[in-house]
This record gives structure tokens, sequence and C-alpha cells, in this order.
């Protein structure tokens, strides 16, 4: 991405949106994640994971949100210096399965000037991760650190 298309906090208005690219997700890919961060049974195998809460193989929650980073960071939330989360608040209303096709779709709720220092302010972001079928898998509603034009 050229530096013109990264956006600084002069540059962002309450209710701008934002899409990322897709990534599909695949049982390999749940294994490998879980088998590394997160073991659990209903992560890592899917006769296991019928008789949980889940009644079948799905992600990690972690999982989903490594992926909804990589989605930003790849262009669906194109801040100028990176995204840099300074608090937020994560759920995730439905779990990720095998074949879901996940996009980030991003909003600013609002934007707020530093006091203390004039090059960055903070701005607010309510960021849902979807599937294929427009299921929110995670919402993530954070406060980054925006840059401000030099």
């Amino acid at each position: 991405m050229s530096d013109k298309a990264l956006l600084h906090m002069d540059d962002l208005q309450p209710g701008m949106r934002f899409k990322s690219a897709e990534h599909a997700i695949d049982e390999t890919q749940i294994k490998a994640f879980a088998t590394q961060f997160d073991p659990q049974p209903f992560h890592l195998d899917a006769e296991a994971a019928k008789t949980t809460l889940f009644g079948g193989l799905a992600a990690s929650g972690w999982h989903t949100a490594a992926i909804t980073m990589r989605l930003l960071v790849g262009g669906g939330l194109p801040l100028a210096g990176g995204i840099i989360g300074a608090s937020g608040e994560l759920s995730w209303p439905k779990p990720t399965r095998p074949g879901d096709v996940l996009q980030v779709e991003s909003e600013v709720v609002s934007v707020t000037p530093s006091r203390s220092k004039p090059d960055r302010g903070m701005a607010v972001m309510r960021c849902e991760t979807r599937n294929q079928k427009g299921d929110v898998l995670q919402l993530f509603t954070v406060n980054v650190v925006v840059n401000r034009k030099v």
C-alpha cells in the first residue's frame, strides 16, 4: 500500500467504513493454530468437538483474532504508522468453522486529538469479522493511536 493511501488522524471521520480482503480458513489451519496456542479438544478433534458446546470443530477465538489482525494490517484499516492498539473489547458471538471465509468490516466511531501529544490522537474503531454468510464471528471495539499529518 502506498503512503498516499494511508490515513492519518486528520483524515478520519466518524462513520467512515473500511473492508478488508478475505481469508478462507480450513480444518488444517484451525488444528495447526490450536496445536501451538490453544490445544483444546473442540479446536483439535472434529469427532470430540461434536459433544462440546460448539457441536463441531471450531477455531480458537484467538485464531480468529489473529486472522482479523492480519486482514486489518493487509489493508483493511489503512492507518499511517500502523495499527497500534491502546485498549479494546473483544467478543466472539459465533464460532469460526472450517470453510468460513473471513472478512473484516471496520467503522470509525470517534476521533479525539491528544491534548498532550500534538503529533497524534485516538480513534475508536468497531471491527466486525464476518463469514461468507454475513454472520458476525468476532466483534472488536478498539482504541487505536493514530498519527497526525506532519
